[in-house]
């Protein structure tokens, strides 16, 4: 995934993931915010809607403008316990995936990796308005989301999700730049004394 993105956009692409893989909609999404007690953040599909649509790299950006703290741990939340329940649909991508590297094939060639990465790259194309990426490119983003639902569905999943997002959304450390030190002037050579064995 893209570094240095907002949480709430990095949540939503986690989202877009499992939907193109485990065809994850609003519903499911809406159901397990009930169950989990997340009903007050997430009350109706208008709600969820207003909160996917605060990510920047959204198309229209019609929904809300800012994602508080009490929201992102929810939607980070349902992510991990989504990864989860569809935990052995992740592992069969991804043991697929390690099949095709081993053969020497591309991972689209294969019938589950190349529905997932076209469902995906199909959905980013309509929903964002980044166009910078091609398809080559949205098709690594797409496995490399595909890797990180595998480490979110495991028990630790929820506190390695939370690290992530903290980690990405930080700024690049700046490039250091090489300057090359200013010479150290000579020492000032002495001056000879009159009187080498004086004590004055």
């Amino acid at each position: 995934m893209a570094s240095s993105l907002p949480i709430k956009a990095q949540i939503d692409l986690i989202l877009l993931s499992l939907e193109a893989l485990a065809h994850v909609g609003s519903a499911e999404v809406l159901a397990l915010a009930e169950v989990m007690g997340f009903e007050a953040y997430l009350p109706d599909r208008v709600g969820l809607w207003r909160l996917r649509q605060s990510s920047p790299l959204r198309r229209g950006r019609n929904g809300r403008r800012k994602l508080d703290v009490d929201e992102a741990r929810a939607l980070a939340l349902i992510c991990t316990r989504l990864a989860q329940q569809h935990q052995q649909t992740i592992r069969t991508a991804i043991e697929r995936w390690q099949q095709q590297t081993s053969q020497g094939r591309a991972p689209y060639l294969d019938p589950v990796l190349g529905d997932y990465i076209d469902r995906f790259t199909s959905l980013y194309q309509e929903r964002m308005a980044d166009s910078s990426r091609d398809g080559s490119e949205l098709a690594q983003l797409a496995l490399d989301l595909l890797v990180d639902l595998l480490f979110y569905s495991t028990p630790q999943g929820a506190r390695r999700l939370w690290i992530t997002l903290l980690e990405r959304t930080a700024p690049p450390p700046p490039s250091l730049s090489l300057v090359e030190p200013e010479p150290v002037p000579a020492p000032a050579p002495e001056l000879p004394t009159l009187f080498p064995h004086s004590d004055v």
